[in-house]
């Protein structure tokens, strides 16, 4: 049974494809009371993640929308799109959901949904993120929470932390120095937007701070 939402409270579901970290980031937020929300729902098209967990410890509803069962992307997304509008959330966090979503799920929650990436985007979209920024030889990574839009990682930028890449550092190493950022930077982006203080402009996002 779906927990009762206080009035003043957004509704939050995540979707997620793996372990879920930065779904028990937003969590964990959210039951120490800094993000006014309250989450809804796990969606995940992967029935083996262990996002999974993270939700029933968390009492929160789990939707399974396994990509193989289907016989196409057109039906996956289909089903996907009423398993999302059966959530009823203001908000969709993409934390670890590792497929593109298309054209008519992004038109159906536009402004409405978030990505969490593991590089300073416009550098090292898609796949392997760390691992481009290592090979590329940059000083600076990183994470960005973006919103989402039909491209690969190109949404407007909410929120961008960095983290120096050190001269012995690998794909490994990097990776979870940034994940700490992320840990940090996608809660912040879920109260921002729950609070109401993002404005999007165009590709600007501003940020009304208190």
């Amino acid at each position: 049974m779906e927990p009762e939402r206080p009035a003043d409270r957004k509704r939050v579901a995540v979707l997620a494809s793996g372990r879920g970290s930065n779904f028990q980031a937003v969590i964990d937020a959210i039951e120490a009371g800094d993000i006014p929300a309250i989450c809804v729902g796990l969606i995940t098209d992967n029935p083996g993640a262990y996002a999974i967990e993270r939700a029933r410890t968390a009492g929160i509803p789990v939707i399974v929308v396994e990509y193989a069962r289907f016989p196409s992307k057109a039906a996956y997304e289909k089903a996907l799109l009423v398993a999302m509008q059966t959530c009823r959330a203001d908000l969709f966090v993409l934390a670890g959901y590792m497929r593109i979503l298309g054209s008519a799920i992004v038109h159906e929650f536009s402004g409405r949904m978030m990505n969490i990436h593991p590089a300073l985007l416009p550098a090292f979209a898609g796949l392997h993120a760390q691992r481009q920024a290592i090979g590329y030889g940059v000083k600076v990574a990183g994470c960005t929470v973006h919103l989402v839009d039909e491209g690969m990682d190109t949404g407007p930028i909410v929120i961008q932390r960095c983290v120096p890449v050190l001269p012995d550092d690998d794909e490994a190493t990097l990776a979870d120095r940034i994940l700490v950022e992320e840990h940090e930077a996608l809660p912040l982006a879920v109260k921002l937007f729950c609070e109401g203080r993002l404005e999007v402009t165009g590709r600007r996002v501003r940020i009304q701070w208190p």
